[in-house]
C-alpha cells in the first residue's frame, strides 16, 4: 500500500492550472523530490496533499485512506516552509515541543521532553535547547524547523525548499543531515526544490515537474541518463548539459529525425588537433581545481566540458573532439532511444 497516493489530481486558480492530472504513489519510507523552476506546480501539490487546497479534481489517499474532503489536522502530515517559521519569544526546547503540546494530542511531560532530546541530538542542536529563536544562526532554526515537525512522527513530512533561505556551506551540511535522519528514521518525505544538487543527491525518486504536469519520475541516475525530453535534460547537471543542432554534426551517423543532440560535460572529450574529429577553438578555461571547465566554440555554438588540470589548454587553443554516448531528440524535443546505447 502507498503511503501517499495522488490520483488524476488538478488545481486551477483563476485561469491558470497550478497542477494538471497529477498522478503519484509514495512508498512507505521513500524520499521524492519535485524539481522544477517557480511556477511549475511544486508548492501547490504539497498544499493539496496537506489539505491547504483542496483539487478541482482527482483524488488524494494517505495510507489507503481517502483525505481528499479532510481538513489538514485530519490528514497526519507535517509541514516544513521555506522560511522558519518558528515562534520567536519560545526556546528551541519549547518550539520542538509545541506540536506535542497541542489539545489533539495532550502528551505526556515526560514523552515530550524525551521525544525533544531525541530529535535534538538528531539534529545536533542539543546544546541549543534552552536558547530563544531569536539568539539561533540561521542554519540552527532551520534545524529547529525541521525537528518540529520530526517530533510529531506523522504519515508523511512535506519540505517545500526548506534549505533554499541559506548559505551554500550550510546547504550542503544539511542536505547530507536531513538525508542521513529520514534513513534512520525510515520516514517518508515529499520534498520541493529547484536545486537539482538537492534532487540528485537526496532523492530516491526525482519527479520533474513543468506548469503543473508531471513530466518525468524515475531514479536520479535514470533521469539524468535517460531524461524522456529536452526539457528533463535540462533540469539536471552542472554544468547544463550542452544542446547543438544535429546538422553541425555533418558526416556522422546519426538516428533518423534527430534535431538536437544533447551533450553532458562528460561526453565531451578534448584532444590534441592533429587528431581526426571535429574542432572547435577554447574559448576560456575555468580553473576549479580539481578539475577545469573548458568553454569550447563549435561553429558558432558554446560547449562546456570538463578537463584534467593538467591538460594544458588556454583561450585560443584548436582543439579535436570526441562525442561519447550523446543524446538524441527530435523536433519535439522527445528523446530518441537508441538500442546499445545510453540515448
Amino acid at each position: 500500500m502507498a503511503e501517499v497516493s495522488l490520483s488524476d489530481v488538478s488545481k486551477r486558480f483563476g485561469a491558470v492550472d497550478a497542477v494538471r492530472g497529477l498522478s503519484l504513489a509514495m512508498a512507505d519510507g521513500e524520499f521524492v523530490v519535485l524539481l522544477g523552476p517557480t511556477g511549475a506546480g511544486k508548492t501547490t501539490t504539497l498544499r493539496l496533499i496537506a489539505g491547504l487546497e483542496r483539487p478541482d479534481h482527482g483524488s488524494v489517499m494517505i495510507r489507503g485512506r481517502d483525505v481528499t474532503r479532510e481538513v489538514p489536522a485530519e490528514r497526519d502530515v507535517a509541514f516544513v516552509f521555506q522560511q522558519y517559521s518558528l515562534y520567536p519569544h519560545l526556546t528551541a526546547y519549547d518550539n520542538l515541543a509545541f506540536p506535542l503540546r497541542s489539545p489533539a494530542r495532550r502528551m505526556d511531560e515526560a514523552f515530550i521532553r524525551r521525544r525533544v532530546q531525541q530529535v535534538a541530538e538528531l539534529l545536533h542542536i542539543e546544546q541549543k535547547l534552552n536558547n530563544r529563536a531569536t539568539a539561533l544562526s540561521g542554519g540552527e532554526m532551520q534545524r529547529v524547523a525541521i525537528g518540529r515537525a520530526l517530533v510529531r512522527e506523522p504519515a508523511v513530512y512535506l519540505m517545500d525548499e526548506p534549505l533554499s533561505s541559506l548559505d551554500a556551506k550550510l546547504r550542503a551540511e544539511l542536505r547530507l543531515e536531513l538525508k542521513r535522519i529520514q534513513r534512520e528514521l525510515g520516514t517518508t518525505i515529499l520534498y520541493v526544490t529547484h536545486d537539482q544538487t538537492e534532487a540528485m543527491t537526496m532523492a530516491d525518486r526525482i519527479g520533474v515537474m513543468s506548469e503543473g504536469v508531471l513530466i518525468q519520475l524515475g531514479a536520479p541516475r535514470d533521469i539524468y541518463e535517460r531524461p524522456e525530453s529536452v526539457y528533463v535534460a535540462g533540469r539536471l547537471g552542472a554544468p547544463a548539459i550542452n544542446l547543438i543542432p544535429a546538422a553541425l554534426l555533418t558526416g556522422s551517423s546519426l538516428p533518423r529525425q534527430v534535431q538536437t543532440v544533447g551533450l553532458r560535460t562528460e561526453h565531451i572529450r578534448i584532444f590534441p588537433v592533429d587528431r581526426s574529429g571535429l574542432r572547435a577553438r577554447v574559448h576560456w578555461v575555468e580553473h576549479l581545481g580539481d578539475q577545469n571547465h573548458v568553454h569550447l566554440k563549435l561553429d558558432t555554438h558554446s560547449l562546456v566540458t570538463l578537463a584534467d588540470p593538467a591538460q594544458e589548454l588556454k583561450a585560443g587553443d584548436l582543439v579535436a573532439l570526441e562525442f561519447i554516448e550523446p543524446l538524441y531528440f527530435d523536433q519535439s524535443g522527445n528523446r530518441i532511444a537508441v538500442n546499445g546505447g545510453r540515448a
